[in-house]
């Protein structure tokens, strides 16, 4: 005695899905339009084999369309979603079976069995995420009615629950690479950082002066002018005359010691003992320790109130 025909479950029994949601978690595996990949084939075809059909797919149910991760007998790589008989099992609680397509009112017009692959049988188990969001399913389809058996069905279940946890690793790979990613960005900014800091420490610069490099305290210079295509390092003791630009030099002296007054002055703010209107008088006491009348540095509008941020005002 033959059992029943198993009967397509009606439209009432299958879960009802928050979209949104849904959608969400589908995107979270980034799986959309990626390449091939043996894993998913092999499952597929192993599919296909046990299920004894001549098409199987991984199939993925994006907003408006099904997309095949993989396929076997089936050339498309995609269908309209409306057209998918994935969009129906991936909401069932197990394995949802079309025993003959043409005489299920659900399916009898569709292009997919009226056309091209001509489909009459249909059996899918549904992809689940860990949060039960239905993604697709794990399909074997064939263009003659018939019937899974028992052991095929439950060969399907553990097949889909195979694809789901080859989905889950490569979730969790992209997800560490993205972690690793960032923590490179992180390891980047704090090395640039590192060096940013030791540069800001660092109390000496080297010139190039006619043949030789001249050492130069930054703790000696008193301001740096810029004249055309060299510029003047003012120090306690003498006047160094370089090849270079203003923007060269502050990135070469300690940001916590010197600021930009001017387009064409840069001074140390520790010898700054006065601020005149748009003037700034530097101390000039030499190694000796002899006086001389302070040197008067132009600040210009632009830059005064970045200057008077820094000083300690009262």
């Amino acid at each position: 005695m033959k059992p029943p025909k198993r009967q397509t479950p009606a439209d009432s029994s299958l879960r009802q899905v928050n979209e949104p949601e849904r959608m969400e978690a589908l995107r979270s595996y980034q799986i959309l339009d990626t390449d091939p990949e043996q894993v998913f084939n092999d499952i597929a075809q192993l599919s296909a084999f046990i299920c004894g059909t001549p098409m199987s797919l991984v199939s993925l149910i994006d907003g408006e369309r099904q997309w095949f991760k993989a396929r076997v007998g089936m050339d498309a790589h995609e269908t309209p979603r409306e057209h998918a008989f994935c969009q129906y099992a991936m909401r069932a609680s197990d394995v949802y079976e079309v025993p003959d397509a043409t005489s299920d009112t659900r399916f009898s017009h569709n292009p997919l069995v009226t056309g091209d692959p001509h489909i009459r049988f249909y059996a899918g188990a549904p992809l689940l995420s860990p949060e039960g969001q239905p993604l697709g399913t794990l399909c074997a389809l064939d263009t003659v009615p018939r019937e899974l058996s028992a052991d095929q069905r439950d060969a399907l279940r553990i097949l889909a629950r195979q694809v789901m946890a080859h989905l889950e690793l490569r979730r969790v790979r992209l997800q560490l690479d993205d972690e690793r990613q960032k923590l490179e960005g992180v390891l980047r900014m704090a090395n640039s950082t590192g060096e940013a800091m030791y540069a800001s420490h660092r109390n000496e610069i080297f010139v190039k002066q006619d043949q030789r490099l001249v050492r130069v305290c930054t703790a000696d210079l008193q301001y740096v002018e810029a004249l055309g295509d060299y510029v003047n390092l003012h120090t306690t003791r003498e006047r160094l005359t370089v090849y270079g630009t203003m923007k060269d030099l502050e990135t070469k002296l300690p940001g916590r010691d010197f600021a930009r007054v001017h387009r064409k002055y840069i001074v140390r703010l520790d010898r700054i003992i006065a601020i005149e209107a748009d003037s700034a008088l530097l101390d000039s006491v030499r190694d000796d320790g002899a006086a001389r009348t302070p040197v008067r540095v132009p600040i210009g509008s632009s830059y005064k109130a970045g200057l008077l941020g820094r000083l300690n005002l009262v």
